[in-house]
């Protein structure tokens, strides 16, 4: 059996997952959460074997969720759930930990698959999904000159990394925790497609962001 816990906002979302669940001889539904802080504390004294986690939610929105979860239990499987074009939201919770990631659009029989897989060990993600983070990765290795979504932040420690800044400077230079800005820089690893701070710097450098 496995064993699921359901955090969104939307209280009639809430109420489709489970039925959606309850259909399923395999799996069932043990806490539902209204907030990231709600979810953070049942998957604590729940052990869910999937989270589905809404990534747009008050409070401590899903991928911070999502990364004190995971941070608390590494073996946690996280699948989030997401909306069409939210590409804000997909890079921080792919960097918090997140096992996969679902269009709430989905087919029932494709997110009953996905909570079967992730409860494996896999990592599914829809198609769309997949589609948009590949496509991004692309855009970024074939043009180096073209500056993905960043939100500010990421702007300011994409900055800060050029400069030669390790993870505890910039840490301190923003007045965040380091674990923030790990965060950050693995999502502007992701967008960008770089693979290591080396390369992240000099993007920077090619994007104008930062002096040669």
């Amino acid at each position: 059996m496995i064993r699921v816990l359901i955090a969104d906002d939307q209280h009639l979302v809430r109420m489709g997952l489970r039925m959606l669940c309850d259909s399923a001889t395999d799996v069932t539904v043990v806490g539902e959460a209204a907030d990231g802080h709600r979810a953070v504390a049942l998957a604590a004294r729940l052990a869910p074997d999937v989270v589905l986690m809404d990534l747009r939610m008050p409070g401590l929105d899903g991928a911070a969720a999502t990364e004190r979860i995971v941070a608390a239990r590494p073996d946690a499987r996280v699948l989030a759930l997401t909306t069409f074009g939210d590409d804000d939201h997909l890079y921080p919770a792919l960097a918090a930990g997140a096992r996969g990631f679902l269009l709430k659009s989905a087919p029932p029989e494709e997110l009953l698959d996905a909570l079967r897989r992730a409860s494996a060990g896999g990592t599914p993600f829809s198609q769309e999904v997949l589609g948009r983070l590949v496509e991004r990765a692309v855009r970024a290795r074939t043009d180096p000159q073209a500056l993905p979504d960043l939100t500010p932040r990421e702007r300011e420690v994409l900055v800060l990394v050029a400069a030669g800044l390790s993870n505890q400077e910039v840490a301190a230079r923003l007045h965040v925790g380091v674990t923030t800005v790990k965060t950050h820089v693995a999502a502007l690893l992701a967008k960008t497609g770089c693979p290591n701070r080396i390369r992240l710097a000099v993007f920077a450098v090619r994007a104008g962001l930062a002096p040669g």
